[in-house]
């Protein structure tokens, strides 16, 4: 498949930042690292949109209208972070690498064809106390995408495409606002359609893709006042 000069460009973008890794500290962090936490791996996969081209255009040069990212919806009756939007990912089995454990979670959440992701690099691990994980994302770009959707509907809901630019719409930008057991929690967030769903992408996933928008310098002035509150 040939690409874009444009769409290269996202490629070198990403693959240096892999390099480089996110600055400290790590800004939307909400907790600190536990010795007994339990590694996992999550797919930041980019690649270009097969069927679903953004809606609006993208002020950064490096992301064309048919730019995306990987994106599933977890089933509302999981006990930890139901109905979510996060990237696909989940716990390392033993031995495992953390390539080898975000591709397979990729795979077996999604049905996407490993063999199909260049794998850009990994990021420093970051905490997520709320699941007693300790999770590396790894950013990977779609070579060869293939055919995905839900595997395991006891797992996901949607599994989707998300349009970059989309994303990037200062329309589609809002500040979460979550109260709970008297703390308040306040981070950035994304409303995104799959073609029938809007999804809110917020928490752990809104806040990698929120500080990885900044660091590529992609992010587009949007109004940080407007919140859209979340009841647990």
């Amino acid at each position: 498949m040939s690409s874009s000069p444009a769409v290269s460009s996202a490629r070198t973008q990403l693959e240096a930042l892999a390099e480089a890794g996110f600055p400290a500290p790590w800004r939307h962090a909400r907790g600190d690292f536990s010795g007994a936490a339990r590694p996992a791996a999550v797919l930041i996969l980019f690649g270009v949109l097969d069927g679903l081209p953004s809606d609006h255009h993208a002020q950064a040069d490096a992301v064309r209208d048919d730019l995306d990212v990987l994106l599933l919806a977890r089933a509302a009756t999981l006990r930890s972070h139901a109905g979510q939007v996060a990237f696909p990912g989940g716990r390392a089995d033993a031995g495992e690498t953390m390539v080898d454990a975000a591709l397979r979670e990729a795979e077996e959440e999604t049905g996407l064809d490993p063999s199909g992701v260049e794998v850009l690099g990994e990021f420093d691990p970051l905490p997520m106390p709320v699941s007693n994980h300790v999770v590396t994302p790894v950013l990977g770009w779609w070579t060869k995408p293939t055919t995905v959707g839900v595997v395991d509907e006891a797992e996901s809901s949607h599994v989707f495409r998300a349009p970059v630019a989309d994303l990037l719409d200062p329309a589609s930008r809002v500040t979460v606002v979550v109260g709970h057991e008297g703390r308040s929690y306040r981070g950035p967030g994304f409303q995104v359609s799959d073609g029938t769903t809007t999804h809110l992408v917020w928490g752990f996933t809104g806040g990698i893709l929120d500080a990885l928008f900044d660091a590529l310098g992609w992010t587009e002035d949007w109004d940080r006042s407007r919140e859209y509150e979340l009841r647990p």
